[in-house]
């Protein structure tokens, strides 16, 4: 009994306080309309992948043979708002890589310059509001026409910021249904009057 505790101890001190790393791998290939992804644990442990397509009216996100998800256009706006992240999950790693076609063409090379030069920028200014970051930003040049990205992110956090994210959405939720029943009893209230 003495043994479980401290292991038990030590498992709780060790989840609740040590970084935990949740990476996401992404390939995006515009012409033919899809982007394969991969989230994962300390880069190797993998929790799920898939791919996404693009439609009219949304998002298709396949997440095995037989289970996909749709996300319409409309929706994406609430369900932004409710993956809100806290300030304790900290961006870690992003690499980027772009790859266009026109290598033998002067457009080719002007649209490869300017991509590099885009994320130059965009990546000093990350750079100096989060100096621990380590960034990449490629930039690669092919005959035929395409058009593809490669990104590679790593999001470090540990377990006392996932327990307050989970708290902190779960309090909100009991907040809304609680205004929602408020709402309904008031309303009923009124007719009944």
């Amino acid at each position: 009994m003495g043994e479980f505790f401290v292991w038990s101890t030590f498992a709780g001190f060790f989840f609740t306080f040590m970084p935990i790393f949740l990476w996401l791998d992404a390939y995006v290939d515009i012409p033919k309309n899809r982007a394969w992804f991969s989230l994962s644990a300390y880069r190797y442990l993998k929790l799920f992948g898939g791919y996404g397509q693009l439609d009219r009216e949304g998002i298709a996100v396949h997440l095995t043979k037989k289970k996909a998800v749709f996300i319409p256009f409309d929706k994406m706006a609430d369900t932004r708002k409710k993956f809100e992240i806290t300030k304790g999950f900290q961006l870690w790693r992003f690499c980027q890589t772009v790859e266009t076609g026109g290598a033998d063409a002067v457009y080719g090379i002007f649209i490869a310059a300017f991509l590099q030069s885009l994320g130059g920028g965009t990546f000093a200014y990350l750079r100096t509001k989060h100096p621990f970051l380590t960034l990449k930003n490629d930039t690669l040049l092919a005959e035929n026409a395409c058009l593809k990205f490669s990104i590679e992110t790593a999001t470090v956090f540990n377990g006392f910021v996932l327990g307050t994210a989970i708290i902190k959405k779960a309090l909100e939720a009991l907040i809304n249904w609680i205004r929602k029943k408020r709402s309904t009893a008031s309303l009923k209230k009124q007719l009944n009057s």
